[in-house]
């Protein structure tokens, strides 16, 4: 039985030329970054290559790419690198993020808050979407960093970062200390333009898996004039901000992943399209709803509820008939809470339970999406005849 996966936005498949890319720096090319012989040399200059590749797509200088082993350890670094840069003035330093951050947003921001740091939450409509407006009623003098993601992981729903950026800018002017601004970007690299210019961003974060690049890289963005302290110590690599021995495979595929990004805009029509297909099949499952903005969200995005059918059950049922899908963020898959994302956005315990997140990629067919279409609505119906609730 040939697998169908329908799970993208909890990792993708390395695409072939990414592969391509990374295979010489395993057997032949393996040289340390930080050596200052030729097969040392040859991996730095990759290393460089690849930093130039990452910080054209982002519009933004090569300096200001810093590569991490991926997203978790990248957000960590933005909040925390700018959370000790300013404790020397701030002993609460105020940070405000929306309330359907990804858990490596929202971990970090929690565990700050012990270390003595204020933390305010931006709410989201019933749409999924921030209030830009509403922005600016959070803000206080101590008021440091603001951190809301660009595309979120459950729900695909796009927010309106250039706007926030803006406000932020305007706000800037009239104030004696910045607030800086991060994005998790990891969901809309593939979609959504990057031009952190556009943005006004002086933090963005980018992951390898998300985009058919490899596991285990990241980037993080720092704007030139963004002072971060270091989390980690005990290495030269990445001007000191993040040591370590450098990621040279990892690295050289995240740029090809980035590569083939700028090359293939077209897939995101056909990933479009069949999204639209599936979407028109699953909500005439009766008692079905579509959870999130349709209009502001990522072409690869579904997200759907079915009352009184527990997700965790379609999921292994699907899994079983060979379709992989989601109940939410595969980081927090081992919770039994609801959706931190679906309750914010006003979906009701009970029903939140019974969510699946099936999200698209380049490689998924028709013909795949018909059986999704053509075994869901028994299963759906299977499990509501032993649900309890009727």
């Amino acid at each position: 039985m040939r697998k169908i996966y329908f799970d993208h936005s909890a990792t993708t498949p390395v695409d072939n030329r990414v592969w391509l890319k990374m295979k010489p720096f395993y057997l032949k090319n393996y040289g340390n970054a930080g050596s200052i012989h030729s097969f040392g040399q040859q991996a730095l200059k990759a290393v460089e290559e690849s930093r130039k590749t990452v910080a054209d797509f982002l519009n933004c200088f090569g300096e200001e790419i810093y590569f991490t082993s991926g997203a978790t350890e990248a957000n960590n670094l933005a909040l925390g690198g700018v959370f000790r840069t300013v404790q020397k003035k701030w002993r609460n330093p105020h940070i405000i993020i929306s309330k359907i951050e990804h858990p490596s947003v929202l971990g970090p921001a929690a565990e700050l808050k012990k270390q003595g740091a204020q933390i305010s939450f931006l709410e989201v409509t019933n749409k999924g979407l921030v209030r830009p407006e509403e922005l600016k009623k959070l803000i206080r003098k101590n008021t440091v960093l603001v951190s809301v993601m660009y595309v979120n992981n459950e729900i695909g729903t796009i927010q309106p970062i250039a706007r926030i950026g803006k406000i932020l800018g305007q706000l800037n002017k009239k104030r004696d200390d910045k607030i800086y601004f991060h994005t998790d970007a990891v969901q809309a690299a593939n979609y959504c333009d990057l031009d952190v210019n556009k943005l006004k961003v002086d933090l963005l974060t980018l992951s390898g898996h998300k985009i058919y690049g490899p596991k285990g890289i990241g980037v993080l963005y720092v704007k030139k004039g963004t002072v971060l302290a270091a989390l980690e110590f005990g290495g030269h690599q990445e001007r000191g901000l993040r040591p370590g021995t450098q990621n040279v495979p990892g690295i050289a595929g995240l740029a090809e992943a980035v590569r083939q990004i700028r090359k293939n805009k077209k897939n995101n029509r056909k990933i479009k399209q069949l999204r639209d297909y599936l979407i028109k099949g699953i909500l005439k499952i009766p008692q079905s709803q579509l959870n999130g903005d349709l209009a502001a969200r990522i072409p690869s995005n579904i997200n759907v509820t079915f009352k009184n059918a527990e997700g965790e059950s379609i999921l292994m049922l699907l899994d079983i008939a060979g379709i992989a899908v989601s109940t939410g963020s595969a980081c927090s898959s081992g919770s039994l809470e609801p959706s931190h994302v679906l309750t914010a956005i006003g979906v009701p315990k009970e029903m939140s339970h019974g969510s699946l997140r099936i999200t698209l990629g380049k490689y998924n067919t028709k013909k795949e999406a018909d059986k999704l279409l053509l075994i869901l609505p028994e299963i759906i119906s299977n499990l509501r005849k032993m649900s309890p609730y009727k």
